[in-house]
């Protein structure tokens, strides 16, 4: 196996074995590494040259590193054949420690704590713009892969020009907030529970953009509900932190909160094209059994915005008996 020969040769007088460690929504793959001297554990990434870039990884983890949060140290790279030598993490992720033991507001304390260090070392034009035609493309996942390929549903001229104005109305909103660096996928899959803690991954496709897409991705996480209340009393205490930090947040949180919702609009569109694609492209089938709780969120969202009623009508179109119910935990 040559992704085994190339591990050998970093230290030919170590013997190893290795191991799945995870996989991902992407082409790449993870291996853990664990070395018969002393127990030891390093994780190989694998991401095929043809489909992934391993660049921006490095780039990120060396940003995100020096803001101070706990991010793989790159051990050793391999950019023709697409290897890096990263170190490991842990074997726990959010996702496993909050099914197990429910709401653990310290898990998420750090986890916002992280997050801010990452938003507090923002500067433009060091990482890619979250811009329109992006936010916008993201977007046109929903038509494409949700509606027509998963539902087997062609949209009318009239249900496509309600959809394009609802696009955007979300996208105007999205793009007046201010911007920081934002990880793109900041969720409890991609949370390790780890010393110091958290263990972030998964941070390659970082951008700059939107200050609340972040919290958007962990607190209306599409693998774990929590109740609203609880949600609602996290945002709260990272705006207060945030505006005493000088991170620019709006200065009422009324506005804040309503920023937060249409990001998440826009967030949870694209995720439902998103895994309706890993099902039908891809064949990751286990992607569907998230679905309602995403459908829930949005759905949620466009009931308390009258701009977003057009949106929510057009969803009871496409989908009118399948209505998302989510967990609670």
């Amino acid at each position: 196996m040559e992704i085994q020969e190339w591990v050998a040769a970093r230290d030919p007088e170590r013997n190893f074995w290795m191991a799945p460690a995870s996989a991902d929504a992407s082409f790449r793959r993870y291996h853990r590494v664990h070395f018969t001297d002393d127990d030891s554990t390093l994780i190989v990434m694998d991401a095929p040259p043809a489909h992934e870039d391993c660049r921006p990884f490095v780039q990120v983890a060396a940003l995100f590193a020096e803001a101070g949060v706990h991010v793989p140290s790159v051990l050793d790279q391999d950019f023709e054949r697409g290897y890096l030598l990263l170190s490991d993490l842990g074997t726990t992720t959010y996702l496993d420690a909050l099914r197990q033991d429910g709401a653990h507001h310290d898990l998420y304390a750090e986890a916002l704590g992280s997050l801010i260090a990452i938003q507090a070392a923002s500067r433009p034009d060091v990482l890619p713009e979250y811009s329109e035609a992006l936010l916008r493309r993201e977007l046109e996942l929903f038509p494409e892969w949700y509606v027509a390929r998963h539902k087997g549903i062609t949209l009318d001229d009239r249900q496509r020009a309600t959809l394009d104005t609802v696009f955007d109305r979300i996208l105007a909103v999205n793009l007046a907030e201010p911007k920081v660096f934002v990880h793109r996928d900041y969720h409890s899959r991609n949370l390790m529970v780890s010393q110091p803690n958290p263990g972030v991954l998964d941070f390659q496709d970082a951008v700059y953009g939107p200050i609340s897409y972040d919290l958007v991705s962990l607190l209306k996480d599409a693998y774990i509900r929590w109740e609203e209340d609880f949600v609602l009393d996290l945002l709260a205490r990272y705006w207060e932190t945030a505006r005493k930090l000088g991170l620019p947040v709006r200065a009422e949180f009324s506005d804040f909160h309503r920023d937060f919702e249409w990001m998440g609009v826009q967030r949870h569109i694209k995720v439902l094209g998103i895994f309706a694609r890993l099902c039908h492209r891809d064949g990751k089938e286990d992607y569907l059994k998230d679905m309602p709780l995403v459908m829930d969120y949005l759905r949620r969202a466009c009931e308390r915005y009258i701009d977003l009623k057009p949106l929510l009508r057009l969803l009871d179109q496409i989908d009118p008996i399948e209505r998302g119910v989510g967990y609670t935990f």
